[in-house]
């Protein structure tokens, strides 16, 4: 079975609601009889949430195998009424901690590791193993962080290669969209 994945993206203000907005669709989907899994993608450094301030980052949600992650997971676990295990809290920090940890071992035999290929095939290798292992219809992937940070943009990069390699992927980016008492009219830039 060939999982379809929904990749959600925000626009320039954090705090906007992609979290709820990705368990949301999950809802959807599973109240249409489809099962969901979710994936949340932080781009900093961390291994996990657990040692970052709450009043920086926010609540940090423990899962039932003991990961603390992010509080987006937390939504996705009520809304779904699922366990989502630890592994479907991808960082930066594990993803170049793992690649690293296979060039000290010699997987890659000899080759530099880059970026490109290395860092984005183990972003894909773990958003397709959640998808695999839940035997999602649908796997909604939550790319923290907003478009334009730099540090995000290797997850963007990844999923347009799984488009590009076949798997069926839509992506929903949720935005700001201001009106300025002055104007009195919703304003579309910058999205």
């Amino acid at each position: 079975m060939r999982t379809n994945y929904i990749f959600v993206t925000g626009g320039v203000i954090s705090g906007i609601g992609k979290g709820i907005t990705a368990a949301s669709i999950g809802k959807i989907l599973q109240a249409r009889g489809y099962c969901v899994t979710a994936v949340k993608i932080d781009p900093y450094l961390n291994w996990d949430a657990g040692t970052l301030r709450p009043t920086e980052h926010g609540e940090v949600w423990v899962t039932e195998d003991a990961g603390e992650i992010d509080q987006d997971l937390g939504h996705y676990e009520r809304f779904l009424d699922i366990n989502i295990p630890k592994k479907n809290n991808i960082t930066t920090g594990q993803v170049y901690g793992t690649v690293i940890e296979r060039e000290r071992r010699g997987e890659y035999l000899g080759k530099t590791v880059e970026v490109i290929p290395h860092i984005t095939d183990e972003i894909k290798r773990r958003i397709r193993t959640a998808a695999e292992e839940a035997k999602a219809d649908f796997t909604i992937v939550e790319i923290g962080g907003t478009v334009g940070e730099y540090q995000s943009e290797i997850y963007y990069m990844a999923a347009r290669m799984m488009k590009a390699e076949g798997e069926k992927v839509i992506f929903v980016h949720v935005a700001y969209l201001p009106i300025p008492k002055h104007l009195g009219e919703i304003k579309t830039k910058p999205v």
